[in-house]
């Protein structure tokens, strides 16, 4: 084995570009708008034709992109949301911006997501939305609830984070009617723009009303405004926007997409081959067939002493996510949800990121194997 870690195994993730963005960010530079503009316009296209979708709303990040989603459906003070514990505290805080109050629900041990039951079983009066999250890129099908959801007026908004290319059967998420999905384009998700989200509005007038949360309100568009003494402000609103700067990234990368979704696939593959021998060892199914995979996720025994063991090695493993439910911040919702706390004792991430090779997945499961309590064989294959 090896005495020192390969570099790509050092962090768990990490941005990954195709050259041409450093030219796209200098051109917008350059032409210096780096608020809202007709390259954001271009961007926002450019994803909705990917999609085959009407429209997409382009803001400032994944956060709020659920915020502004769950306003746009209705969601306020006094009404709940119904979110899985596992995910990123981000979707507690976007429930919370709205006035309204997680309702947190287990999640499928063996995919980490939820799933229509444990919905169905959480459904009260002051229910407002469901809050899907697709962990690891993993499609959620809640279809079955559908007539349920809609005749009591609960709107379904996906925290598709982590989803950007996969598909629910053969519809690419974002794509399902009657859903509203909120992208991350953040540093290290599937498609980046270094910063920023995006919302799939399920009718032209919530596009419309989306694009006046994210501007404070505005109707008018920047270059609308430039042109005019004066500006409509028809409600209440948030500086969200995209910036020029970011799209430039976003454009460049959405064209390289296929190459990073091939090697995302590849990578969980590889992963998945070289830890089948560990039996010890249990990973997270997503569905690979169906899914751009996000990350790689395991349990294993003692994982805290692994963890150590492994980032000691220069392994930069991590934790995603630690269940919400316990967090201080969130007592007030707190709910018995034992799969959800054995689940997150025993998480891990491992290293995953599209530079990586399959040298580098053979080295990382082999420092796993030497960490575990006991002995399993390292796969080698």
């Amino acid at each position: 084995m090896m005495n020192t870690a390969p570099t790509e195994v050092t962090r768990n993730a990490r941005p990954f570009l195709h050259g041409p963005e450093a030219a796209a960010m200098n051109d917008a530079l350059q032409a210096g708008q780096y608020g809202h503009s007709s390259r954001v316009e271009e961007f926002e296209h450019a994803v909705a034709d990917y999609l085959g979708v009407p429209d997409m709303v382009a803001v400032a990040s994944g956060t709020a992109a659920l915020q502004l989603a769950l306003l746009a459906a209705g969601t306020g003070p006094g009404d709940e949301v119904i979110v899985p514990s596992q995910t990123f505290c981000a979707s507690v805080h976007a429930i919370l911006a709205t006035g309204a109050h997680p309702r947190f629900i287990e999640i499928n041990p063996h995919t980490l997501c939820i799933d229509e039951d444990q919905v169905r079983a959480a459904i009260t009066p002051a229910t407002r939305a469901v809050l899907p999250v697709l962990y690891g890129g993993r499609a959620v099908d809640l279809s079955a609830l559908h007539d349920t959801l809609k005749s009591q007026g609960i709107s379904v908004v996906q925290d598709a984070a982590h989803a950007f290319g996969s598909r629910s059967g053969t519809t690419l998420v974002g794509a399902q009617p009657g859903l509203l999905t909120c992208f991350s384009f953040g540093p290290i998700k599937n498609l980046t723009c270094g910063q920023g989200g995006g919302i799939i509005p399920r009718t032209t007038a919530e596009a419309d009303a989306l694009r006046g949360l994210r501007s404070l309100g505005m109707t008018q568009s920047q270059q609308e405004r430039a042109a005019t003494t004066t500006y409509n402000v028809d409600g209440f609103g948030l500086r969200a926007t995209m910036s020029d700067l970011n799209a430039a990234v976003g454009l460049v990368q959405l064209q390289h997409f296929a190459t990073v979704a091939a090697k995302r696939k590849a990578l969980w593959t590889s992963y998945a081959r070289r830890l089948k021998p560990l039996t010890r060892v249990a990973l997270v199914d997503i569905d690979v067939e169906h899914t751009v995979p996000f990350n790689c996720v395991v349990h294993v025994p003692d994982r805290d002493r692994v963890f150590k063991e492994l980032r000691s090695r220069g392994i930069g493993v991590g934790v995603h996510y630690p269940p919400n439910h316990t967090q201080p911040a969130f007592q007030a919702w707190h709910r018995l949800l034992p799969i959800t706390e054995e689940s997150g004792r025993h998480l891990m991430s491992l290293p995953f990121h599209p530079a990586m090779s399959d040298d580098d997945v053979r080295y990382v499961v082999c420092v796993l194997e030497h960490a575990l309590p006991q002995e399993d064989a390292c796969g080698e294959s």
